[in-house]
């Protein structure tokens, strides 16, 4: 099973570009995040002809997440439990049926920007309620991945410029404490499994020559379940696909799985 997860920045703005990334990488399971789009608005027919099932949890101009598998789906749901009057689209799961079954998270998780302030605060307590979560579906003691745009840049060696980002809120304390509460629960970094090197990114921006200095971050992370880690045969970043046209900032990060 090839399982990726991919920030495209609007669905409109990467109609071209995803299907020729999906084209040529060929995932069993995409997980999306910032699809912009509210369900019924977003180009389904397009995924569906190329032999994907496509379900979304989306929302108007912001935010938004799918999943698209050519493996069976069972049992979606759709937003973060702990918080009924959260009304962002950031959470999804499903249990894609391949050689096992497998629980996939898709979560585009808070910026938190400016921080401190209320958004910092919707971060935090956001990061809460996906430690309970995770708490909750490793009780099952099942394959789980929980997959996307963490806003989160772990470590140091995650930054080509670690300095620039000492006040933002994707790597403040908080959030990196936050971020590890999670991991620490028995999580396995799927990346960094496989690659404990520094220089590797996810995330580059538009402005001021990012990309072309490669002063990247890596936000896009796939954590997995100790059951899930044991099937784990590699990981990957497409960094290639930053420099195609039209391109989000962000690229695909994906995993293989025995199952």
């Amino acid at each position: 099973m090839k399982l990726a997860t991919f920030n495209i920045n609007g669905i409109k703005a990467r109609i071209e570009a995803l299907p020729a990334w999906l084209s040529e990488a060929k995932p069993d399971v995409v997980c999306l995040q910032e699809i912009k789009s509210v369900d019924e608005a977003f180009p389904r027919e397009v995924f569906e002809d190329m032999g994907y099932r496509v379900e979304t949890h989306g929302m108007k101009s912001f935010n938004g997440v799918a999943i698209l598998s050519k493996l069976p789906l069972e049992d979606v749901a759709r937003g973060l439990p702990g918080d009924d009057s959260d009304e962002q689209a950031r959470w999804i799961e499903a249990t894609v049926i391949g050689t096992r079954a497998v629980r996939v998270c898709g979560l585009y998780l808070p910026n938190g920007n400016p921080a401190p302030g209320p958004k910092y605060d919707y971060k935090l307590a956001w990061m809460a309620r996906m430690e309970a979560r995770v708490r909750a579906l490793l009780a099952t003691e099942e394959p789980v991945v929980f997959c996307g745009d963490y806003n989160v840049i772990p470590q140091a060696e995650d930054a080509a410029k670690p300095a620039a980002w000492a006040e933002d809120a994707l790597f403040l304390p908080e959030t990196r404490a936050a971020f590890r509460r999670i991991v620490n629960l028995g999580l396995t970094d799927a990346f960094r499994a496989v690659n404990q090197n520094a220089g590797h990114y996810s995330f580059w921006d538009y402005q001021a020559g990012a990309w072309e200095r490669n002063n990247g971050i890596r936000i896009d992370h796939l954590l997995l379940s100790p059951q899930c880690a044991d099937l784990l045969s590699d990981c990957r970043i497409d960094k290639a696909v930053r420099g195609l046209e039209k391109p989000s900032d962000h690229v695909p990060v994906w995993i293989e799985l025995d199952a």
